[in-house]
């Protein structure tokens, strides 16, 4: 027993053991599949009698191919090599594992499905267990002359393969459920495939490489694997700790090719790359998914209609100055006011208003029966939907912490948040394509901005501005002036039209 103090022995030993176990998680599948072609209350039996049966099948098998590679006799020579049955065995054995390695390897990195076999199933039991015998003595080729490559003691060999097939008896389930979780494990197993392989065949031709040298690869490579799997237990922890909505956004954003800060979080570009064209995201859903996906993240004021742009009612107005007023702009809702937009005395549409002006109805006591509903400029875009559904078709008023009227939304606002502008007749569009460049309005929501644009960094986490005159005024620490050039590679910015307190038009070219 003096060789059970050899270290070599263990150290060969524990990963044949591995490389056994790894090796039969193919005959496992094809186990399962014939099992379940039996009745639930068998497949189990059947399984266990099966593998039992197939491990002595399995030892003999290894037997004779040991005491094959025992004949030394040279059979024949070839130039200054000469050729005896244990080098054929070894030859053919090393291109065997060669090529068994790297078709298992190729199917593996091709993401080919490998449990996509249709095999027809039989009643009866005992034709299920002999074809699991005979399945898994062609299947075990593989493991068989693995085990002849890495151990020269038959006993050795013969107890690895016997413990490899208990594990396989007593943990098929959960052990077919690791490996197809950790597909870097089996990788691994295949590329040792692939050393034992070579290993044999340069034995076979009469270059002999000692053991230690495989033992020493192999163990080192167990040691890096085991850090990836840490590493990857460890990514998927911080994973976990993340909102789930944060990960399904930023897996969606990526999937759409509309996010790549967050690249090592989502998916991979390749993914996009394998949409059929029939099934790709035209722009105008890219825009609208990634516009409802970062819409809980946008700050109410990139939505609301700003205070500057807002048409109300004044009551100290005449009812002729009123009607004319109406009548000249588009807007179907009007915010009622007295003397000023901070004082709101009610909101009312503008073809009752009429109405109540040809009846001579007092405008003010009329604005009172709909009052405003007025909301932070603080509130989340998700929680402000709710709030425009109990608004029944109305619009509701942005006002800051000291009361003052910021702007106002309507559902229209939330749909171009998500959709794109909707310009009413007496507006002209935020941005509007000027030959290599475009014109924008120095209010423009940078969210729209960068979809028309395609450049991703012009909002960041840190920035508190929403709009293009903001992220000006932020670079310049100052309000630019009329005329002024400001670059963010690869984006020219000229100022068009500027006044003492605003930007109201912005040239951007890319270069």
């Amino acid at each position: 027993m003096e060789f059970l103090l050899d270290p070599s022995i263990w150290a060969g030993f524990l990963t044949l053991v591995m490389l056994e176990i790894v090796l039969g998680i193919d005959n496992l599948v094809f186990i399962a599949i014939l099992a379940d072609k039996l009745s639930p209350n068998q497949r189990d039996k059947a399984r266990l009698t099966g593998l039992s049966l197939a491990m002595i099948t399995r030892l003999g098998l290894l037997s004779l191919i040991s005491w094959m590679v025992t004949l030394r006799r040279p059979f024949f020579s070839i130039g200054d090599i000469s050729f005896s049955g244990r080098d054929l065995i070894l030859l053919t054995g090393g291109v065997f594992l060669l090529f068994k390695a790297t078709i298992e390897l190729h199917e593996r990195l091709e993401n080919h499905d490998m449990n996509s076999l249709g095999h027809k199933g039989y009643a009866s039991f005992w034709s299920v267990v002999i074809q699991v015998i005979v399945l898994d003595a062609l299947f075990s080729l593989d493991a068989v002359i693995t085990a002849v490559g890495m151990v020269n003691n038959l006993s050795v060999m013969m107890i690895a393969v016997v413990i490899a097939m208990g594990v396989m008896l007593l943990a098929s389930k959960p052990l077919t459920s690791f490996v197809n979780s950790h597909p870097t494990v089996v990788v691994l197993c295949l590329s040792f495939l692939l050393m034992i392989g070579l290993s044999l065949v340069a034995e076979g031709v009469g270059f002999h490489i000692p053991k230690g040298y495989l033992y020493a690869a192999i163990s080192f490579s167990i040691i890096i694997e085991l850090f990836n799997q840490m590493a990857r237990r460890n990514f998927m922890r911080y994973e976990e700790r993340r909102p789930m909505r944060e990960r399904t956004a930023e897996a969606i954003q990526r999937l759409i090719g509309g996010d790549r800060q967050n690249e090592s979080h989502g998916i991979d570009n390749s993914t996009i790359e394998t949409i059929a064209p029939q099934e790709a995201f035209k722009d105008e859903e890219r825009y609208m998914i990634n516009a409802v996906l970062t819409l809980a993240s946008r700050s109410i004021r990139s939505i609301m209609t700003p205070r500057g742009e807002i048409s109300w009612v004044d009551l100290t107005c005449s009812p002729d100055e009123v009607r004319i007023q109406l009548l000249d702009t588009p807007h179907s809702l009007f915010p009622v006011c007295r003397g000023g937009l901070d004082k709101i005395v009610g909101v009312v549409r503008a073809k009752e208003l009429l109405v109540a002006l040809d009846h001579d109805i007092d405008i003010s006591s009329f604005s009172t029966t709909t009052p405003p509903i007025i909301v932070p400029d603080t509130l989340n875009p998700l929680n402000l939907l709710g709030v425009l559904r109990r608004a029944k078709g109305s619009f509701v008023v942005v006002t800051s912490e000291f009361g003052i009227v910021q702007g106002l939304i309507t559902p229209l606002d939330v749909l171009e948040a998500i959709a794109g502008e909707f310009p009413d007749e007496d507006e002209t569009p935020d941005i509007m394509a000027d030959g290599d460049g475009w014109l924008v309005k120095g209010g423009t929501d940078l969210h729209s901005l960068q979809h028309v644009l395609d450049y991703k960094e012009l909002i960041k986490p840190e920035n508190d501005h929403e709009s293009l005159a903001g992220l000006l005024i932020k670079c310049q620490g100052r309000l630019p002036l009329t005329g002024e050039v400001i670059d963010m590679p690869p984006l020219r910015f000229q100022i068009v039209e500027a006044s003492d307190y605003c930007i109201n038009l912005v040239r951007i070219i890319k270069f």
